[in-house]
């Protein structure tokens, strides 16, 4: 699990930080995105093996970020999870039609989410999985 890669995108400062710290404490190595358009600008050099992002972000919201992104020959095949605040009836469906491979409910429940998470990577297919050689080549590996 310690070279694991995982990019956290979250507006909320308080909830990016937990986020961020919680992974971090389980050895993965985590980048952080504020909005959509930072969260594209940080794959640009970082390539993560699995993408948590926050639904309700302004301007793009999750949804539309990550229709993009399995858009990407790039990034269409990392594991997506979002982040919501409001799981109500028919908002599952509205997650994995967008391309998500399912959500986490917040407030995370910071018991439970690292097994949730390495669930989530383990699901990954070995084509996703970045070698240890691209390791070295991304620049700032933690924000």
């Amino acid at each position: 699990m310690a070279d694991e890669r995982i990019l956290v995108i979250d507006d909320d400062p308080a909830n990016l930080k937990l986020t961020r710290v919680l992974l971090s404490s389980e050895g993965y190595l985590v980048r952080t995105a504020a909005d959509a358009s930072e969260a594209l600008q940080v794959l640009k050099e970082f390539t993560p093996q699995l993408i948590l992002v926050d639904i309700q972000l302004p301007g793009i919201d999750g949804l539309e970020l990550t229709r993009q992104l399995r858009r990407d020959p790039t990034t269409r095949h990392v594991p997506m999870v979002g982040l919501t605040a409001y799981a109500m009836k028919g908002d599952e469906e509205r997650i994995l039609a967008a391309g998500l491979d399912g959500y986490i409910s917040k407030p995370i429940d910071t018991r439970t989410v690292p097994a949730t998470i390495a669930s989530y990577l383990r699901k990954q297919s070995p084509s996703t999985k970045v070698n240890r050689s691209a390791l070295a080549t991304d620049k700032n590996l933690r924000t």
